[in-house]
This record gives C-alpha cells, structure tokens and sequence, in this order.
C-alpha cells in the first residue's frame, strides 16, 4: 500500500531536512504543508521536492491552523494516490521510527492507528506534572463529553485508511487548532470504523518553537463542551 507522511509546517527550517531524512528512509513519500512560513521553510520544502520526486510540497498563502492544513494535504495526499495517509509533526517529538508501526496498524485492519501516549507503554519525557495533567485531563474530558473510547484523542501521530479520509471529510471539520485532531478520531468512532492506539513516547521539541497557545486550547475545550452538550441534552450531533 502506498503510505504518504503529512507534515505541516511553520517555521520549522531548523527541522525540516531532517525530518524528510527520516520519513524517505522508510521509503515513504512526504507532503510539506506550509502555511507562508517565514523563515523559508517552504524554500527549503520545494529545494528537497526538486531533487526528490518522493518529496511534494503544498503552499499556504497564510497560517490557518493545523485542522485546514491537514485537510488541504489529505486532499492532495489523495489525489496523489496514497492508501494510507500518516500525521506526524515536523519537530522530533513524534520519533519517525515509530510510523512503521502504525502503518503495520493499518495493514493488519485498522481503519485509524493512533501514535498514543495513554496506553500501556505509551509515555511522555520531559514534562512537568502539570502538564502532563491537563494532558491527561483533556482526554479524560473529551472522552466523557463526546463517548469516545480513544485514550489519546488529541495526540497529532496518526496513520489514516484512505477510505477512513474520504468518508470522514476533514475538510468539514469545525476545529483549526488541535481540536482537529479530537474531531477526527470522534467522527471515525461514531463512522463505526476501527481505531487501534500503538504506544509512542512523546518527546519535546530540541529546535524551534512551539505552536501551542491559550487560544487552542480555548478552542478545543468550547468545542468538545459543545459537541457533548449537543450529544448528551440536544438533537445535533451524538
């Protein structure tokens, strides 16, 4: 099956050969996604896509947050004929030896393979406890508002069933941050399609800076207590 690794990017010059080092290694085609970076990582993104016909490169004019530019690539991951379709972001703190085991999870039946933090084995280095608690807390939270059985759902290393893409219409989503990533893994369990969690090990970035802010989080925690007010008390969503 034909595996296509999406990596979105902003500002992640510091990261970007390296992380393309490692996706080919595994023979794997790569899509950068870059949302107008500039510090000319999507120069870097188009000097390693002419001298790689493995490498393709999507520009955004502007940065509009990971959920738009996970679905433009999974649409451009599609028309370029990829059957399974992985997320990973451009830092190292999804280690790249990890993707063959969650497409190994595709291959033996999944329909989504999360990279999770929250199963045995799984794990986190480097972060402090309160922040490994409002991590473990918002899953908590978004389990129990949305009836998810996804131990990780905001984890952002995922391999995806082309089929899974199609049906799940990411494009529609509603959440731009990391709320995305909650969206789609609730869409694929109310779909009725398999989901199987593989223990990673989450390591903080060593270069660049973080994407993280208040106002994501914001965003997720609004939408999941909307979406679950919805399902639980309402006639939309369930």
């Amino acid at each position: 099956m034909a595996v296509l690794v999406i990596v979105p990017t902003y500002n992640e010059s510091e990261n970007l050969r390296g992380i393309a080092t490692a996706v080919r290694g595994h023979g794997y085609d790569l899509l950068v996604v870059d949302d107008g970076s500039p510090d000319g990582t999507g120069d870097i993104a188009d000097e390693l896509a002419s001298s790689d016909d493995g490498v393709h490169v999507l520009h955004r004019a502007t940065k509009e947050g990971l959920g738009p530019a996970y679905a433009a690539g999974f649409q451009k991951a599609l028309d370029l004929g990829a059957e399974i379709i992985c997320e990973m972001d451009a830092d190292f703190s999804h280690d790249p030896k990890d993707l063959p085991r969650l497409v190994e999870a595709i291959q033996s039946g999944a329909d989504l393979a999360i990279g999770s933090r929250y199963v045995n084995g799984g794990g986190t280095e480097g972060w402090t406890w309160h922040r490994r608690l409002l991590s473990k807390g918002g899953n908590l939270y978004a389990a129990a508002m949305l009836g998810i059985k996804v131990k990780d759902s905001t984890a952002g290393f995922r391999a995806f069933r082309d089929t899974t893409i199609r049906k799940l219409e990411p494009s529609t989503c509603e959440a731009s941050g990391y709320g995305f990533q909650i969206e789609m893994a609730w869409r694929t369990e109310k779909a009725g399609l398999t989901v199987i969690e593989v223990p990673i090990i989450f390591r903080d970035r060593l270069l660049g800076e973080s994407k993280m802010d208040r106002s994501i989080a914001i965003e997720a925690i609004a939408l999941i207590t909307k979406w679950g007010f919805s399902r639980l008390f309402g006639s939309g969503r369930s």
